[in-house]
């Protein structure tokens, strides 16, 4: 297996994929921070069963993390992520600097409302802002016909899908499907911070979820199933719940029982931050 071709600049990526476009070949683009895991790789192969050409981004974007947050020690694995797109037979890998991304004099910022209310939003408040800046820039680097990103970051998904919607971006997103490990744990680039004890609790998070919304979709109001919730989490071992809500599972506005929902959290366990969301299935 050999690793796919590496461009660490815009000129060379629209030079690569201005070749595949002369010769009649659809485009689809994945974008990452690296650290790649089988969650990753499951996008990339979603995108080639719907292009010909894949293009991974390979960036760890500094507009999306706060101060306070763990940029420095983000992962960064490039060797190991060439090697694993090799394995899924990955066309293209984007490795751009931070100065090409945002040269000196870079001074554009994209603010995307709807769907960015609320859930990330008040515990990160500058986090949409950096990922629709990010992701409208290597739309427009890349031009590709499809970009495929996961459901396990459900908020941020439904913020692209609005993102291209009302920028006329003409880009089709596709959701793909969270993948979890045997026992229901979302796989995430940050799960590499937990030890096996919190690797143990952080495996209950999409089980607490699962009860939470099956409850909800047999009557239960929403504030005792998700306060139960919320509770449960707690005594399984994490030491900080930032939400547990329900939502509209198209727009994220507050969920009503006559429409499809998801249900959404955030936790921590010691200095490890973990999403998840499920369905509220239908009654």
């Amino acid at each position: 297996m050999s690793r796919p071709d590496v461009v660490d600049n815009v000129a060379a990526l629209r030079a690569r994929i201005q070749d595949w476009r002369r010769d009649g070949l659809r485009v689809a683009m994945v974008p990452t921070m690296g650290a790649l895991h089988e969650g990753h790789l499951s996008l990339i192969r979603i995108a080639r069963e719907k292009a010909q050409r894949s293009v991974v981004s390979i960036f760890v974007n500094p507009t999306q993390f706060a101060p306070s947050e763990d940029l420095d020690k983000y992962p960064r694995q490039l060797a190991r992520d060439l090697d694993m797109l090799a394995t899924v037979k990955a066309d293209l890998a984007f490795t751009p600097t931070v100065g090409a991304m945002y040269p000196a004099g870079f001074a554009t910022k994209i603010s995307v409302g709807g769907p960015t209310a609320g859930l990330e939003s008040d515990f990160r408040p500058t986090f949409f802002e950096g990922v629709a800046t990010v992701v409208a820039k290597l739309f427009l680097q890349a031009t590709p016909d499809y970009a495929v990103f996961g459901e396990k970051d459900y908020q941020q998904l439904c913020v692209v899908r609005q993102l291209c919607c009302d920028l006329d971006l003409p880009v089709g997103i596709i959701g793909a499907p969270t993948i979890r490990d045997a026992h229901g744990l979302a796989m995430s680039s940050r799960n590499a911070y937990l030890g096996e004890a919190e690797l143990a609790v952080a495996r209950q998070l999409n089980a607490i979820l699962r009860k939470a919304a099956a409850a909800m979709s047999t009557g239960a109001p929403q504030d005792d199933a998700t306060g139960e919730a919320s509770r449960a989490l707690i005594a399984a071992g994490f030491q900080k719940i930032d939400y547990v809500e329900a939502r509209e599972s198209l727009t994220l506005a507050p969920w009503r029982r006559d429409r499809a929902g998801r249900l959404l959290a955030a936790a921590w366990l010691g200095k490890t931050r973990l999403i998840d969301n499920v369905d509220v299935p239908t009654a």
